[in-house]
Formats: C-alpha cells, sequence, structure tokens
C-alpha cells in the first residue's frame, strides 16, 4: 500500500501511523498534517526516518497532488479535523475550513484519481443525542448534530456519500465513540481530568456530570480503521464503539480512584450550550468484519495516565 495520512500528527491519527509502520513496514507512508494546536510532531519521532512528513493543509489542493502523484498514493485515510466542541462554539471558521473544504479538497483529488480509496474518520456526533433508555443509533439513524463541529462533520459525511454516487469515487466512512488515551490534547476531557489530578488541582465538570459517552480506547479504533481499509466495502459506513457507556461524572472518579486522589477536587461549573446528553453506537457494522475492542476502560485510564504522567515530568525537567 501507498498511503496518505491526513492529520497524522494528531491524537488518533498519530497511533494509526505508528501502529502501521510497525505492522507493514514495506507500505509507504506519507503524512501531511497543518501541525495546529492539537498536533505534534514529536509523536511521530519513533518512526519518522520510515515516513515521508509534509506540513499543510488538506484544502490545499495542488499540495495533495502533487504528493499523490510523487508516491503513488492508492489510499488516503483522513483524519485531519478540527474537533473540539467548545472551540467550534466559539468559532466555527476553522471547522467549517478543516472539515468541510478540506474534505471537499479530498473529493476533488479523487475525482482526478478514481482509483484511489479514501477512508474518511467521521463521528457519533453527527447523530446528535439521545435520551436515558433510548436504544442506539444505528446506520439508519436520522443525522442531527447539535454542535457547530458536529455540523461540519455530518455535512463531510454527505458531501462524500453525494461524490460517491454523482462522480463514483471509492469512499469508506466511520463513525466513532470517544476516543480516549496517550497522545490526546489537553484540553479535552478526560486529560483535564488527568493532568489537574496529578497537580491536586480542582477539576471542572460539566452540569452535574451526569452526560454518558462510550469511552473507545485510542488503539482499538485504529484498529478497526486498519480493519475497514482492508476488508470494508466500498460506499459503506461503520460505527465503531466500545458498548461502554459512562456519566463523566463516573469518569473523572475512576480517574482520581486510580491516582488514589480525593473526589473532592471536582467542581461542577456551568454546562456549556447545546450539551448532547448521550452518546451511543450500534457497531454490529464495524464488528460484522470481525473487530472488537480489547482494551477494558480501567486498563486503558492507566495508560493514558502513564503517558500523562511523563509528559509532565518532561514539563519540569
Amino acid at each position: 500500500m501507498n498511503l496518505l495520512i491526513t492529520g497524522g500528527a494528531g491524537f488518533i491519527g498519530s497511533h494509526f501511523v505508528l501502529r502501521h509502520v510497525r505492522s507493514r513496514p514495506s507500505d509507504t507512508i506519507v503524512v501531511i498534517d497543518a501541525l495546529t494546536y492539537a498536533a505534534d510532531k514529536a509523536l511521530l519521532d519513533p518512526v519518522m526516518e520510515k515516513i515521508t512528513f509534509a506540513e499543510g493543509d488538506i484544502a490545499n489542493l495542488p499540495l495533495l497532488e502533487a504528493i499523490v502523484e510523487k508516491y503513488k498514493i492508492d489510499t488516503i485515510v483522513n483524519f485531519a479535523a478540527e474537533t473540539h466542541v467548545d472551540r467550534s462554539i466559539q468559532n466555527a471558521v476553522p471547522f467549517l475550513h478543516s472539515n468541510v473544504l478540506g474534505v471537499q479538497s479530498l473529493i476533488e483529488l479523487c475525482k482526478k484519481h478514481p482509483k484511489i480509496l479514501l477512508v474518511h474518520i467521521s463521528t457519533d456526533e453527527v447523530y446528535g443525542d439521545l435520551r436515558d433508555g433510548e436504544a442506539p443509533f444505528t446506520l439508519d439513524s436520522t443525522l442531527r448534530p447539535s454542535s457547530p463541529y458536529a455540523a461540519t462533520k455530518a455535512s463531510a459525511d454527505l458531501l462524500l456519500l453525494a461524490a460517491v454516487r454523482t462522480f463514483n469515487i471509492r469512499v469508506r466512512i466511520t463513525r466513532c465513540t470517544n476516543n480516549y488515551g496517550p497522545h490526546q490534547d489537553r484540553s479535552k476531557f478526560l486529560p483535564v481530568v488527568i493532568t489537574r489530578a496529578m497537580l491536586n488541582q480542582k477539576i471542572p465538570v460539566y452540569g452535574q456530570g451526569k452526560q454518558k459517552r462510550d469511552w473507545l480506547y485510542v488503539t482499538d479504533h485504529t484498529d478497526a480503521v486498519e480493519l475497514v481499509c482492508s476488508k470494508g466495502e466500498d460506499g459503506k459506513i461503520y460505527l465503531i464503539s466500545a458498548s461502554n457507556e459512562q456519566e463523566n461524572i463516573r469518569v473523572a472518579k475512576t480517574v482520581l480512584d486510580v491516582l488514589k486522589k480525593p473526589h473532592d477536587l471536582i467542581t461542577f461549573v456551568a454546562d456549556r450550550p447545546g450539551h448532547d446528553w448521550m452518546y451511543s453506537l450500534d457497531s454490529s457494522s464495524m464488528r460484522s468484519l470481525g473487530w472488537k475492542p480489547k482494551v477494558d476502560f480501567t486498563e486503558g485510564v492507566q495508560e493514558a495516565i502513564a503517558w500523562y504522567t511523563l509528559q509532565l515530568e518532561k514539563i519540569e525537567d
């Protein structure tokens, strides 16, 4: 395979790159990343000699075309995205640029190179939220995004599906639940809990922390994406979940228990606008390919804590 991995210096993308290089060292891998606030090129240091890295924006079509032609790219895995809901509420413009215009750039690229397979990483947030007791979202569920971030991801999905029908390009879409683990930007919920607990600082939790999320360990997600690349069908959507819905307050307390910190570090803050209540996906479409999650939630939290401990030690040094 000759792969172009977009957003490969970000949280999920970097794990995909590291695991792919180690499992398929003969593949040609090109990583492109704009290196915005949530990306870190250093995450790729262990394999940098085995890949080609380009700093750039996926909305830059001439750059993409040059990479595809030079390296004879046959597969693109698109992790590139602005992803922070709170940031999208403050300013949606960067989300429109990366998540909509960037994806349209990839569509234009695939129209010119119709043999390329484009695997696009989407999110469960395109469906909006569920109330307690409701069945998980399925492939047939209506898209009802609640935030600017989710709306841009839903827009990208629709643009891709329209391009499949109109231009017959090769596309596979994945939608996953909340990822967690090493490499995640420290502004996200679980890293905030972990790092503040380590420093004995107050941990902000929206509302009463009763919102529920399905927590998926990052390498379980990247393993699923690998399987979609190799065994998925063009034009199909795959839902990836751990079936591990937990209240945010329970997640925070799990971290505190692992770190042996008091629960009174938690402080409740005003809820954010339009805060989704619960996410849950029916992942039978993904499990039909032979995938299932491997990492237990507490085990995954311990792995994340170990990584953030190293990062704090580096800062102190």
